[in-house]
């Protein structure tokens, strides 16, 4: 083989020769080739590569999406999921145990429920009159009533849920996911974040990349804005674009080469190509013209409480983006109205319970509920899992005289759709709803039994940073086979 020094590799004749369109076509075919193929879980050298399609999963699959509905703020279980006939029985008596510190530590006597609750379905399982439309799913649902949390303030917990760590920085559970599975559609990430109701406490840590590659970190949509994704519209014509990113692409490209590679770097030019690709296909996914009148009436999308509406639409594209091959979307709960309303963190009544918790009630209830039947209609439950969890529950004395604190020390969130075992509940608090004390779980334990459902084995998907080989679950975590089918 010659060795002349002025000759140039064909790589690099596609690379210099008409300003580079002819390595960007070429990256462009094999990126989209690479679709077709599956590549072996954890076989990519730092993770960047997989994001250009679908990964071998450690083990069959039951379900190959996540939705996540996330209350932010804390639902109170013992007025949801978790019916306690001793806090009516022990109305305005101190609590009979030991009260640990709470957020704000005005606490006052035990408080019974504004509500009541009933068995619902077959199963049997009791949910409060607060949920209608979704007791009617009550066999669809795995209640977990013993969730424990290590954090007792916001954001704090709202870190540990996503990340599995109560500081910023860590990656949430979506971008561990996306690199676990990789993704199944070219035109749209992985990781998508309903965002019309903002970030939570926390802020938008709660959906980062953390150490993984900047390609896994979360795409906020918000489609109650005219551009739903920023800078989703085109500034310029096609062709001018077309020429702007090839001439970035191929200047990283070269970085890349002189470093001998940079996972970082690589992500950007992802990035960026996946961006320019979703011009096209976020404009069609939020276009709603062509579902049914009667599917719009399935999630509330005509109900005349403008969150309940706004709520909907973000179920409705849930399902529009699994359908697509998103692997998993985060759905975020509307501020209450502005009067009333708790930005962040919106099912947080330290005071006001009964009309903060039937306004938030109001908000989710039918569109979650048309969430279910619509996926099972369209064939999509059995490859779908949705997870409904807050941060933490509420203390089951008063603060004041009509709210409730937060609880981390028992709560319930609960599982539906594919590899779920409907009709069940998991673990139990104490006769006050103070404490979880039969089958305790954890964070951990939650984010094993999910990543399970999607075929990966929490304690094998790692990702090594500063020396250590980190995970969703830390250290931590066993998968709840209980609910599983």
């Amino acid at each position: 083989m010659s060795t002349d020094s002025s000759l140039i590799s064909r790589r690099e004749l596609l690379q210099r020769a008409s300003t580079g369109f002819g390595l960007v076509a070429l990256q462009g075919l094999l990126a989209h080739g690479a679709l077709g193929e599956s590549v072996p879980n954890g076989g990519m050298p730092g993770g960047a590569t997989g994001a250009l399609g679908p990964l071998i999963p450690h083990f069959a699959p039951r379900v190959k999406n996540v939705i996540f509905c996330f209350m932010s703020g804390g639902v109170s279980h013992v007025d949801t999921f978790d019916p306690k006939p001793r806090l009516k029985t022990d109305h305005g008596k101190p609590m009979p145990v030991p009260v640990k510190p709470t957020m704000f530590n005005a606490n006052g006597n035990i408080m019974a429920s504004p509500w009541e609750f009933a068995p619902r379905g077959e199963s049997g399982i009791p949910i409060s009159e607060l949920f209608p439309h979704i007791a009617r799913q009550a066999d669809d649902l795995a209640v977990i009533r013993s969730l424990t949390s290590v954090g007792n303030e916001h954001a704090q917990a709202n870190y540990f849920l996503h990340t599995g760590f109560s500081l910023a920085g860590h990656p949430s559970a979506g971008a561990w996911l996306s690199y676990g599975l990789g993704s199944e559609n070219r035109d749209l990430p992985g990781y998508v974040v309903l965002a019309s109701g903002g970030a939570p406490l926390g802020g938008i840590n709660n959906f980062g990349n953390g150490y993984l590659p900047a390609v896994y970190q979360a795409s906020l949509i918000d489609p109650t804005q005219k551009e739903p994704l920023a800078n989703i519209v085109p500034r310029e014509p096609d062709l001018r674009q077309r020429r702007r990113l090839s001439f970035v692409n191929q200047a990283d490209r070269q970085r890349i080469a002189r470093r001998g590679g940079d996972d970082q770097l690589e992500s950007a030019i992802l990035n960026a190509e996946i961006a320019y690709r979703m011009q096209t296909a976020v404009p069609g996914l939020v276009d709603l013209s062509g579902e049914t009148q009667a599917t719009l009436s399935l999630y509330g999308m005509d109900a005349p409480v403008k969150e309940t509406v706004e709520y909907g639409r973000q179920c409705l594209l849930a399902r529009r983006l699994v359908e697509r091959g998103v692997r998993f979307v985060e759905l975020t709960c509307l501020p209450r109205p502005a009067e009333l309303g708790q930005i962040g963190n919106p099912w947080d009544q330290h005071g006001g319970l009964k009309t903060g918790h039937e306004e938030m009630a109001r908000q989710v209830d039918q569109p979650i509920a048309g969430l279910i039947a619509d996926l099972k209609q369209r064939g999509l439950w059995d490859e779908t899992l949705i997870v409904w969890a807050g941060e933490f529950g509420r203390t089951p004395f008063a603060q004041g005289s009509d709210g409730r604190d937060h609880n981390p020390y028992g709560f319930s969130v609960w599982l539906a759709g594919g590899g779920v075992r409907g009709g069940t509940i998991y673990g139990a608090t104490d006769d006050l709803g103070y404490h979880a004390v039969e089958n305790i779980a954890t964070v951990y334990d939650l984010w094993a039994t999910v990543l399970h459902l999607v075929g990966v084995d929490h304690e094998r998907l790692t990702y090594r940073h500063g020396g250590r080989d980190f995970r969703l679950t830390d250290v931590h975590g066993t998968v709840i086979d209980a609910v599983l089918a």
